[in-house]
């Protein structure tokens, strides 16, 4: 029979389905191998040919893995808490676990046609009240546990209470909020409970803060920074603002230095690690307070200096103004009245930009005046205090010494201003720009004149430290991690409130479910949409009371409590998700230890780079916290990772030509003609094209507006043009696999998508060449059939050249996914089953392991023929790969080009053990050779052995 691709793929795909083929065992005496993809967020879209690549990798890599003996663990499920399913109930009423569930529906169907050989018996969804259930209990854990720095890790806040108790505060070195009350023991002992809570909550690993968030009206939640580009949400175009919110947060920063120096344990891209370092941000520098100048307007105000950290202390003789983030909490104290206008102004235009967007834009000059100063420390001068969006309040304190002698931003607001530049080191030149050396030596800077870089730096921490106004300080760009959003489809925070102080609920009411709402909005009054469920309350077991980190607080009999009515945020549930497929039924424990201990870590993570500053660093934080806890055995949660690169839509454009007026005709220009004309370039739907030819039928009913369309054709065809751009539905170049599939077959598609180039690499999608391939596979197929498409194999001996063609292939495969170099390995596919084809080879000892070989790539052909040679079906995915014999690819013979007075005639294959002497009898014995000599006797014969005969007549 000829290839029939559909029946053989779904008969397969049930196969595998209804005998769990790939399902791993979690206790296997074979090693452990662990390929996981990044889950998707589950769009109503669906799948576009793009999203498979990383998938169609890992599958690969998974297939060989079990070849190759290794339990194998490839499993799948779904990232499906997310905002569209959200906006979508918020526009038609529609709960989105319903929205969810049938996008779930066709994305399994997709991946099922696909071919994927994941463990579905593993599946995870975010939004399951089974898999949230410890989402929420990780947060428990969290906001159980603090951060002890002398033992650099988070340990049970019990331990933390057990040390008040017993010392008070004092000897404490932990990660906390900067304001902490100093206490006794006794004090503490002697404090309320609310008191001892309210405390508490500085330390613990999740807390409540006022943080300043990018709000978004419209969607009405905060949104992360990666989550806002230009100032309005990369979701919907909504304006941004910046607002001031309490929320939950997260200490990330505890993690910040082994965060840092985990990056040198793991295999991960460097441009991606370097991500990561550049976000986490670590500067070794000083901090310095500068004292208030006080006047009659600042007589309310709580502090006496404004502390600044900085990386260049050596310049703070050239300090000629301060400058706060516009959100900085003294502004509004620091304010006169004669400036209060211009700060309000310019407070409001701040709060339309997001964080990115004012450290991006380094051109744009901006700021005002508070009309207050303070005083540098160490030379006594009056320094302005101003505004400005450049400086951030999460960023080390919010305020910036500026020295725009040594800072081009610096610089330029000095210019705009009209401030003071001074410069400070004797080789300097700041005529047009800043000059930021450390060469050279010391002016203009009282005791530190005449000194080098390192002196003076030394000199002068030394000087700020005697003088109590500062000391040598290591800081962090990367802020703690906000975690919370005012948004219904979330996990719910399994907190409840007494006043103003959050308590955790007891473990055995996990989950805490969502509960119904009759919209999916904020209520009027602005509150998270879950403040409109109805008698939505905790009320703690009164057998079991609600057990607080300060002691045990008894509940009154029918006391109800208020939840927390935000949501965590998008990256909570795959901060962990990992774990929860080694064992996704356990409902006793997110994974039970001896789970975690076979499977430890993920060997292989395959997923998109833009996640560097989000989900990959989450997960790794929470991954270090969870072993700090004991509760898993691996520091760092992925060995390697691969960013697979973007398939880049493929456009076709259509020309319409513009008439005399500047209007736009029914009339279309092909590619090739346009030049002599005016036209207009419209993109057209994709899939209504064929090698960049327009099918003009399809094309007229497109459109009710192209119906009656007229070309200008070249040849009888439109061609259209070509533009590369991002793969969209308004450049109608999506192209949908399931039409593919329906074409050409799972394992065309597969193969093909390997073949367009390198994994990590980006690449336009291009359907032309997916024909090739398709053919590859039918000429496969063929090896295995007669000319009347029998199947017949034989049972011979197969030749040396059938060997040394199976044997290539056998070694560039493993090479090539050893290396994931997935393309190169379908263009050696392709010649070796040329070549077995040219030797009309059948032969069941080759034709088998290549079947093997080939399997990892295009499954549900092999496993097709995998039976039809004898096997048992099923058999092929655990099957052992072929193993590789140098010798069938050692050379014994050579084809020797033999000329006639240097002009060549012929190639002969004579044995490379032959000297020349037998070398030229060889030849010239030849039949062929002596129809050329037609009786002559050669004059001489030339032998270079190993490279030519020449024959001189």
């Amino acid at each position: 029979m000829d290839y029939q691709f559909k029946d053989i793929e779904q008969k397969w795909q049930q196969f595998w389905a209804d005998h769990q083929t790939f399902k791993a065992d979690n206790n296997s005496a074979k090693p452990k191998y662990y390929v996981l993809d990044m889950f998707p967020y589950p769009s109503g879209a669906g799948l576009h040919v793009g999203h498979p690549l990383g998938y169609i990798a890992s599958d690969i890599f998974a297939r060989y893995k079990r070849l190759k003996g290794y339990n194998v663990l490839h499993p799948m499920g779904y990232d499906s808490f997310g905002l569209p399913a959200e906006q979508y109930a918020i526009q038609t009423g529609q709960h989105p676990a319903v929205t969810t569930e049938a996008n779930i529906a066709t994305y399994r169907r997709q991946l099922d046609q696909l071919g994927f050989s994941f463990d579905w018996s593993r599946e995870v969804r975010t939004s399951s009240p089974d898999f949230y259930k410890w989402t929420q209990w990780i947060f428990m854990q969290l906001f159980n546990s603090w951060y002890n720095k002398a033992a650099d890790k988070a340990e049970p806040i019990g331990k933390l209470v057990a040390h008040f108790e017993q010392n008070g505060s004092a000897g404490v070195d932990a990660v906390c909020d900067e304001e902490v009350a100093a206490f006794t023991a006794n004090e503490w002992k002697a404090f309320p409970n609310e008191e001892q809570q309210a405390e508490l909550l500085k330390y613990r690993m999740t807390y409540l803060r006022e943080s300043t968030v990018n709000w978004c009206a419209a969607l009405g939640t905060v949104l992360a920074n990666d989550e806002v580009k230009d100032g309005f949400s990369e979701r919907g175009g909504y304006p941004v603002e910046q607002k001031k919110m309490m929320q939950w947060s997260m200490r990330i920063t505890a993690y910040a230095e082994r965060l840092l120096q985990g990056l040198n344990t793991i295999d991960w891209p460097e441009p991606l690690k370097e991500m990561q370092r550049n976000w986490i941000g670590k500067s070794i520098g000083a901090s310095v307070k500068f004292p208030i100048e006080r006047a009659a307007h600042l007589s309310q105000l709580s502090t006496q200096d404004i502390e600044v950290f900085t990386t260049r202390v050596d310049t703070i003789f050239g300090v000629t103004f301060l400058v706060l983030a516009p959100e900085h909490e003294l502004v509004p104290a620091l304010t006169t009245p004669d400036q209060k206008a211009a700060i309000d102004t310019y407070i409001a235009q701040s709060k339309k930009k997001s964080e990115l967007d004012r450290m991006a834009d380094t051109k744009t000059v901006s700021g005002a005046f508070t009309g207050s100063y303070v005083i540098n420390p160490v030379n006594g001068e009056m320094v302005p205090i101003f505004i400005a969006d450049y400086v951030l309040a999460g960023y080390g304190t919010g305020a910036v010494m500026a020295v725009p002698s040594g800072d081009q931003r610096d610089y330029l607001f000095a210019k705009h201003f009209n401030l003071p530049i001074l410069p400070i080191i004797d080789i300097q030149n700041i005529e047009t720009e800043a000059d930021p050396t450390k060469e050279g030596k010391y002016i203009n800077s009282g005791f530190m004149n005449g000194l080098a870089y390192k002196e003076a730096t030394a000199k002068v921490i030394t000087f700020l430290e005697e003088k109590g106004a500062g000391k040598a300080k290591i800081n962090f760009r990367m802020r703690d991690a906000i975690f919370g959003r005012q948004r219904y489809w979330g996990e719910p925070v399994p907190v409840y409130f007494k006043g103003d102080l959050p308590y955790l609920i007891d473990e055995k009411d996990l989950p805490v479910v969502l509960p119904e709402v009759d919209k999916y909005l904020p209520t009027e009054s602005g509150e998270p949409p879950l403040a409109r469920a109805k008698d939505w309350k905790y009320r703690p077991d009164q057998s079991a009371p609600c057990k607080s980190r300060g002691g045990e607080s008894k509940q009154g009999a029918g006391v109800a409590y208020q939840y927390e009515h935000s949501t965590m945020p998008g990256w909570a549930g795959s901060s962990w998700y990992w774990y929860r497929y080694m064992d996704a039924h356990n409902d006793q424990e997110f994974a039970s230890r001896k789970t975690i201990e076979y499977w430890k870590d993920v060997d292989l993570y395959i997923g998109g780079s833009e996640h560097a500053t989000g989900h990959l660093l989450y997960s790794r934080f929470w991954n270090k916290f969870l072993k700090d806890l004991g509760l898993v055995v691996e520091e760092e949660p992925f060995k390697k990772l691969i960013n697979q690169g973007h398939i880049q839509g493929r456009s076709n454009l259509v020309y319409r030509l513009i008439d005399e007026m500047g209007r736009g005709t029914n009339t279309f220009v092909s590619h090739g003609l346009i030049k002599p004309y005016k036209t207009s370039p419209l993109h057209v739907d994709v899939n209504i094209i064929e090698n960049d030819i327009l099918d003009i039928n399809k094309f007229k009913s497109w459109r009710e507006d192209f119906k009656d369309a007229e070309f200008i054709l070249e040849n009888g065809k439109y061609i259209c043009g070509v533009e590369i751009e991002k793969m969209s539905k308004s450049k109608y170049n999506v192209v949908n696999p399931d039409d593919l599939v329906a074409r050409y077959g799972a394992d065309t598609l597969r193969m093909y998508e390997m073949f367009l180039g390198p994994l990590e690499q980006s690449k336009p999608w291009n359907t032309n060449g997916i024909e090739g391939v398709f053919k590859f596979l039918r000429k496969f197929w063929k090896l295995f059939h007669d000319e009347q498409l029998n199947f017949r194999v034989a049972d011979d001996a197969p030749t040396k050249a059938e060997l040394k063609s199976l044997h290539k292939i056998i070694r560039k495969v493993e090479e090539d996914v050893e290396r994931f170099s997935f393309n190169t390995s379908v263009s050696s596919f392709m010649i070796a089953v040329n070549e077995l084809t040219d030797l009309k080879c059948n032969k069941r000892a080759i034709l088998q392991d290549l079947v093997v070989v080939l399997s990892a790539y295009a499954p549900h052909i092999c496993e097709e023929l995998w039976v039809l040679l004898g096997n048992q079906p099923g058999t092929l995915s655990y099957a052992p790969y072929p193993k590789f014999n140098a010798e069938y690819l050692v050379e014994d013979e050579f084809a020797y080009p033999i000329s006639f007075n240097g002009k060549t005639k012929m190639n002969l294959n004579i044995s490379l053990t032959l000297e020349p002497s037998a070398i030229e009898n060889f030849v010239v014995n030849n039949t062929e050779v002596q129809k050329y000599l037609d009786g002559k006797t050669p004059k001489k014969v030339i032998v270079v052995k190993g490279r030519i005969v020449n024959i001189v007549l």
